[in-house]
């Protein structure tokens, strides 16, 4: 080829390359479309992991031993006034369950609460007996119950003092029931889930 024609269809490549196409034409049809970052699926937008059934609803049955207060044990109840500050914060901690919730979630404003709970313990309560088979429980007892089921985490040691502070503010917040203003027991994972809102990357509408 002449050099001079070589030197010619050089410059043409180069020119092309430098438009991102053919001569006149759309600089854009040569470059490869950018994909969206946002334009996946909104991450967010699964089902609700909280959505399933009810903690406090029915389900598989527990080991009734693991509910009920071994002989011996005798719940300290000294010191009540630091029992009350103690039991009323852990009664908000949600680092008490592996599920997020904590006494507060279920039992805010004394909802959640049956008749019953009005009355002395121990008792007879609908929960532990559908899931262990007991006909009355104490005020511990129902405590570890609610360790178990709802709150989804361990038994709190018989002789801790986070055990009586539970069972001790739970005590207090029984003096101001109300069994009349006593509502139904809701699923606290009912609530909508916050990630199931539009994908922010999407388009308004």
């Amino acid at each position: 080829m002449n050099p001079v024609v070589r030197t010619l269809a050089a410059g043409v490549t180069v020119a092309l390359a430098l438009s991102g196409g053919a001569p006149g034409g759309n600089p854009q049809a040569g470059a490869q479309t950018v994909r969206n970052p946002c334009a996946a699926k909104n991450p967010c937008a699964g089902k609700n992991p909280c959505g399933a059934k009810n903690p406090c609803a029915a389900g598989a049955k527990i080991d009734p031993k693991m509910v009920t207060r071994p002989a011996g044990t005798k719940l300290v109840l000294t010191g009540k006034g630091d029992l009350l500050k103690d039991g009323e914060r852990l009664w908000k901690d949600t680092k008490l369950s592996t599920n997020g919730l904590s006494c507060n979630t279920c039992h805010q404003n004394n909802a959640a609460f049956n008749a019953t709970f009005a009355r002395p313990y121990p008792h007879p309560v609908e929960m532990p007996k559908d899931r262990a088979g007991l006909k009355q429980v104490n005020i511990d007892e129902m405590v570890q119950l609610c360790m178990l089921i709802p709150m989804a985490a361990k038994p709190l040691p018989w002789d801790s003092k986070e055990l009586a502070a539970l069972s001790a503010y739970s005590l207090q917040v029984q003096k101001t029931f109300k069994p009349a203003a006593a509502k139904p027991a809701a699923n606290p994972c009912a609530a909508k889930n916050p990630c199931a809102a539009k994908n922010p990357c999407a388009p308004k509408k």
